[in-house]
């Protein structure tokens, strides 16, 4: 079934949305090659510090996902382009009695293009119910940085997800070739596997940050290096020409602090940028 079954086909008041990005170099300057939007997804283009690549901001006008909607991004950096995609704000994936919500993202990046791909915080409340695939293609000589959250229940509120079900999986291929899949599939009695000290071991959070830049050794060295608060579980790697970074934790803004303070360092490292977030990654 592909997100543009129509609502009919499910059963279901399901809402379809996508936003569609090409961009492109031209004289120095990266500019906006194609755009398409559906709703409840729309994407717009606030103003940026001189020297930051264009910074694209989805928005969901619905507030959030419900059992059946199907929402879908597509990202494409050409060469010499950078990209910077970020979510408006945390996506909420509320309680389902029946179909999942499904979010398919395909990013694409040339040699030469720099794609930062930033979503907020996905918050699952419980029974909540999500299947995600994101695919990444990169040419050979281009750089991006790829990252997910998780939050499992609203925790400021004293509520965590114990029941139903999470499906989120990234492939990266390089010239076509696939060159690294994760898979998380959690189903049912979730909460098990969070209190588990095998699995999540009582995390509220987890978080998985993937890079393509020049030396990866030497980027995973000054990753490690990162001083992480008291709680948090984090560990970072090399394979395959990539940077793979992984977070647990137990204090879910305390997370989010430690994984803005790697984005930061790895987009110094791999695009000469200035050490900082997005303003909307405050707010």
């Amino acid at each position: 079934m592909s997100y543009l079954d129509p609502p009919a086909r499910l059963g279901i008041e399901a809402r379809q949305g996508l936003v569609q990005l090409a961009a492109r170099n031209v004289a120095g300057k990266t500019r906006i090659a194609d755009l398409g939007q559906q709703t409840p997804l729309r994407l717009l283009f606030p103003r940026v510090a001189e020297g930051e690549p264009l910074t694209a901001c989805i928005v969901n006008t619905a507030g959030g996902l419900v059992g059946g909607d199907r929402v879908a991004a597509r990202v494409h950096v050409c060469a010499g382009a950078r990209v910077l995609a970020i979510g408006q704000a945390a996506e909420k994936v509320y309680r389902s009695l029946g179909p999942a919500c499904r979010i398919d993202n395909e990013l694409a990046v040339e040699s030469g293009g720099w794609l930062e791909y930033l979503p907020q915080e996905t918050i699952l409340f419980e029974d909540a119910r999500l299947e995600r695939r994101t695919q990444v293609e990169l040419a050979t000589g281009a750089r991006a940085m790829i990252g997910e959250m998780l939050v499992f229940g609203r925790i400021a509120r004293g509520e965590r997800m114990t029941r139903g079900r999470v499906r989120d999986a990234i492939e990266i291929r390089r010239e076509g070739r696939l060159v690294w899949a994760d898979a998380l599939h959690l189903d049912g009695d979730v909460h098990a596997a969070l209190d588990h000290p095998a699995a999540f071991g009582c995390a509220h959070g987890s978080a998985i940050l993937v890079a393509q830049l020049p030396e990866p050794e030497r980027t995973r060295d000054l990753l490690r290096a990162l001083p992480a608060p008291e709680g948090i579980r984090f560990g970072a790697t090399a394979m395959s020409g990539l940077v793979l970074a992984r977070w647990l934790a137990a204090d879910t803004l305390a997370l989010r602090r430690h994984f803005g303070a790697a984005w930061m360092l790895l987009r110094r490292l791999g695009g000469g940028l200035a050490e900082r977030l997005p303003p909307l990654w405050h707010i």
